[in-house]
């Protein structure tokens, strides 16, 4: 959903007094609030039923309508929608509901990476000139910002004396979660060799999982992380997120919100996971990633994506720490102190 609101961006600076409204699952709504890009957001839950959906798109009687997601859910409101121009990814099913679809094979042109720049090629039937490259944002306001300070503040933390790394400590399922064993000797690798805070990225429903890696960890290392500092909700995440040097941890929807902030992020990706298609904006120093397939590429060798995904977790106890601590460690010194 964050990286889809770049179509916004990108259609009002073409149209200026175009009508541009969001069809978006309701628990995605903080991370779009006070876009100056979206006219309406229009919010469900998952549970509720397609007609209902349909209807509420077909009343705004829209001129197009570009379904990212491309499920048979998102097909059928489309096909239903009454726009003259109907446009979505290529699919059996979105290819009955649209009169435009396009392959998600694509090799990227830009830092962007191919997850932008294949959402944007969907903006081209209604014109040639769109951008190939925009980086979502994520807008914070000043009184978010003040009462993450005080947050801070009240743990005994400054951000303008000492450096903060926000660790997404979790990825968003067993899959896409690095080894807790691995995590917890990595975070005793950045104690080690950075004079660093850390923040971990959770909620109390993980708190039990959270523990278990933090008591894996060494004292010091245990000294120096603010375990009951974490952002009750989405907005307080993201405000103290917006305080700390860089986010390091699973690749997921925390590196992208960071990226969203201008944090410098550093990710690890699952091994199932193609890194291409969600690397985006890697530079190699502001943004960088790690996946097993770049220090072991002979594991990955003959492997079609559904045996990846069922290796997965015997990949993962492959991707020892010590294969990227190099490329962490010049990551750090370009960050932090």
């Amino acid at each position: 959903m964050l990286t889809s609101s770049v179509l916004f961006e990108a259609l009002r600076k073409k149209y200026p007094r175009a009508e541009l409204h969001y069809l978006v699952y309701r628990h995605t709504l903080p991370v779009l609030r006070n876009n100056p890009h979206i006219d309406k957001v229009i919010a469900f839950r998952r549970e509720e039923h397609f007609f209902y959906l349909v209807n509420a798109v077909r009343l705004q009687k829209y001129d197009a309508v570009i379904d990212v997601q491309a499920t048979p859910l998102t097909a059928l409101v489309t096909g239903f929608s009454g726009a003259t121009t109907r446009v979505s990814y290529e699919k059996w099913y979105t290819k009955l509901a649209c009169n435009h679809v396009f392959s998600r094979s694509m090799q990227a042109e830009t830092e962007a990476g191919a997850a932008i720049e294949k959402r944007l090629r969907l903006l081209s039937p209604l014109a040639p000139d769109f951008p190939k490259n925009l980086k979502p944002k994520i807008y914070l306001q000043n009184r978010e910002k003040r009462q993450a300070l005080e947050m801070l503040q009240e743990h005994g933390l400054n951000p303008q004396e000492q450096d903060l790394l926000m660790i997404s400590i979790l990825g968003s399922s067993q899959q896409k979660t690095y080894p807790p064993m691995f995590m917890a000797r990595l975070l005793d690798w950045i104690v080690q060799h950075t004079n660093t805070t850390l923040l971990l990225n959770y909620i109390p429903a993980q708190e039990n999982d959270v523990m278990a890696i933090y008591n894996l960890c060494e004292k010091e290392t245990q000294e120096r992380i603010a375990i009951d500092l974490y952002g009750k909700n989405l907005r307080e995440f993201l405000a103290l997120t917006s305080y700390c040097k860089a986010l390091i941890g699973n690749e997921g929807g925390g590196v992208n919100m960071a990226k969203a902030l201008d944090i410098p992020t550093f990710a690890i990706f699952s091994p199932e996971l193609q890194k291409a298609n969600w690397n985006v904006f890697e530079d190699g120093t502001n943004n960088v990633s790690v996946h097993l397939r770049d220090y072991r590429p002979e594991l990955f060798q003959n492997k079609i994506q559904k045996e990846l995904k069922a290796e997965n977790m015997r990949l993962y106890r492959e991707f020892k720490p010590e294969l990227f601590q190099e490329k962490l460690l010049e990551f750090c010194q370009n960050h932090a102190s």
